[in-house]
């Protein structure tokens, strides 16, 4: 060995003997990100974005449109946020989908009171902007986008039927088309979006078609008005919960199912 490569050996083997070690990635931490922090961030953010022009079209609705802007904003809004965000937490917006995914089993408990507060947070969120590119005179006139279709204790029940009716074939959808395997489908965004949409045509009238208490409380909040708006917890809630038992009773499949298995 000549003295050349005897030095560049031992250039080499110090160079070796003082680099630092590989540090290892934490995947702890990642986990603890993208399982918590992440989806909650999602859910803010997708609930926002599709409250945002939910309410939206229902201020700036033009005269003669009737129902057919905020269907069409509400439909295809929520199916794009789904496409967008629902890799990230199942796409969910609403705590009534929360609910009914939990208790067929796509949910972890441990995730369901910070989605609904995620969801609630965004509603407000998305509320606030709508208001901010509003005018006083239009946001005043549409009531921030608040549902005020109920104004006397006569349509009470007729509201909460309907908003119940209408969350269950929401939430059926949801739950048949993207959480049960024997039927998911990779149409279930647009399939999810066109019910809302359908929903809005065939009971806003009755309701307002709310069928998502974040939907309704963000505007609540913003613009103050608080009229019948248990309406909008009750029946939502209830049609989840009408849901869960048909899934879990009869339509869901074997890990799904409780009878019958």
């Amino acid at each position: 060995m000549s003295v050349n490569e005897s030095k560049a050996e031992l250039y080499d083997m110090s160079t070796l003997s003082m680099a630092e070690p590989e540090k290892k990635p934490d995947h702890h931490k990642a986990s603890v990100f993208e399982r918590y922090i992440q989806t909650c961030a999602a859910e803010v953010i997708g609930s926002a974005l599709f409250i945002f022009v939910g309410c939206s079209s229902v201020i700036e609705n033009v005269e003669g449109t009737g129902r057919l802007q905020p269907a069409l904003a509400h439909g295809l809004a929520l199916a794009i946020v789904i496409v967008v965000l629902g890799e990230i937490s199942g796409g969910h917006f609403n705590p009534a989908v929360s609910l009914s995914v939990y208790l067929v089993g796509g949910l972890n408990v441990v995730m369901l009171a910070p989605y609904i507060v995620s969801q609630l947070c965004g509603g407000m969120l998305g509320a606030a902007l709508a208001k901010a590119i509003s005018t006083e005179e239009t946001y005043m006139n549409a009531s921030g986008g608040a549902f005020t279709a109920v104004q006397s204790s006569g349509q009470i029940g007729r509201a909460v039927v309907a908003e119940t009716v209408m969350t269950v074939f929401l939430t059926l959808v949801v739950c048949m088309g993207a959480v049960n395997e024997k039927s998911r489908s990779h149409l279930a965004p647009l399939c999810i979006g066109l019910t809302v949409a359908a929903d809005i045509f065939a009971g806003g009238a009755v309701s307002g078609a709310c069928m998502n208490p974040a939907r309704a409380f963000g505007p609540a909040v913003v613009a103050n008005y608080w009229s019948y708006h248990w309406i909008y917890w009750v029946g939502p809630l209830a049609g989840a919960l009408i849901t869960a038992c048909f899934v879990r009773l009869l339509l869901g499949d074997r890990k799904i199912r409780i009878l019958l298995k």
